[in-house]
């Protein structure tokens, strides 16, 4: 991995230097686009509207429309000046349940890797896993200041860009403030349903993108020159009848893929202490380094 950033975590007076590296990465398959009579690629050339010429990359500066139809223009060196206190630094401003930040709000995952002293980064780590909170952030990447969480997953310390309030919309739909009437026959086997859909522990090896494995098949076929290759049909979904209907069928065929036609409903597990839970995970990695 790369890092695409390096700073430092700031924890009262305690610095933690350290890299971040994207948590994730998108495994899209990706495509050209080309003449279809030649295959040659067709790319796009950046060209002034007013003139009708390519503009070089040198030559192309940022613009701010105004309501006027006018245009502020702002250089690279206008950015440059901006003050950013987080520049290079994670500013640590609070702590909170992790429950308390609903999870529309995150944005995008970073690992971060201690640079130099080990120790501190181990401590507040583990702190946060003890205390069963994450850290609330302030952060500067990619020229923008970002709010942040800043928790344990696994050994390491991750870093989670977060939407500021005002990015977030207001789910406001006028669909539902219709007057719905939900018998408790139909609020039963909707429990149901969801019961008999229970996993004791998520497990996400068992997910597969589809689209993607029969999209690579296609492009193999087209490799070895079958033009007769077809994805595989997928499983017709029957007709919905009425809400009951649909809910009752549901249940049945979530129990029979499972071989458990009779599985009578799951207890509900316990609910853990999060600090009592965190202090075990804490525990059993006998601080160690990421």
């Amino acid at each position: 991995m790369r890092a695409i950033w390096s700073g430092a975590v700031s924890f009262g007076l305690v610095s933690i230097a350290v890299k971040a590296y994207s948590a994730t990465e998108d495994k899209d398959v990706r495509f050209h686009q080309i003449h279809r009579t030649d295959g040659g690629r067709v790319r796009y050339r950046k060209v002034c509207e007013l003139d009708g010429e390519e503009v070089e990359s040198a030559d192309i500066a940022k613009g701010y429309p105004l309501s006027s139809g006018e245009t502020v223009i702002l250089e690279q060196s206008d950015f440059d000046n901006l003050p950013l206190p987080s520049a290079h630094t994670i500013e640590v401003l609070e702590f909170v349940p992790e429950e308390q930040i609903d999870s529309v709000r995150y944005s995008k995952a970073y690992y971060l890797e201690p640079k130099e002293a080990t120790k501190p980064y181990i401590l507040l780590r583990d702190a946060l896993t003890d205390s069963g909170v994450v850290a609330v952030v302030k952060v500067a990447m990619r020229q923008r200041e970002q709010l942040a969480t800043l928790r344990r997953y696994q050994d390491v310390l991750v870093l989670n860009t977060m939407k500021w309030p005002d990015e977030i919309r207001s789910p406001s739909f006028d669909s539902l403030n219709d007057e719905v009437s939900i018998s408790d026959k139909e609020m039963e086997m909707a429990k149901s349903l969801i019961d008999s859909m229970t996993t004791e522990e998520f497990d996400d090896s068992e997910f597969h993108d589809d689209y993607r494995i029969a999209l690579n098949k296609l492009i193999d076929a087209k490799i070895a020159g079958d033009e007769t290759f077809s994805p595989e049909e997928t499983e017709p979904k029957a007709e919905v009848i009425d809400l009951m209907s649909a809910l009752q069928a549901s249940v049945k065929r979530a129990k029979a893929s499972r071989g458990d036609e009779s599985r009578p409903p799951r207890k509900k597990a316990a609910k853990k202490s999060t600090k009592k839970s965190a202090k075990k995970s804490s525990s059993s990695s006998h601080r160690k380094a990421s």
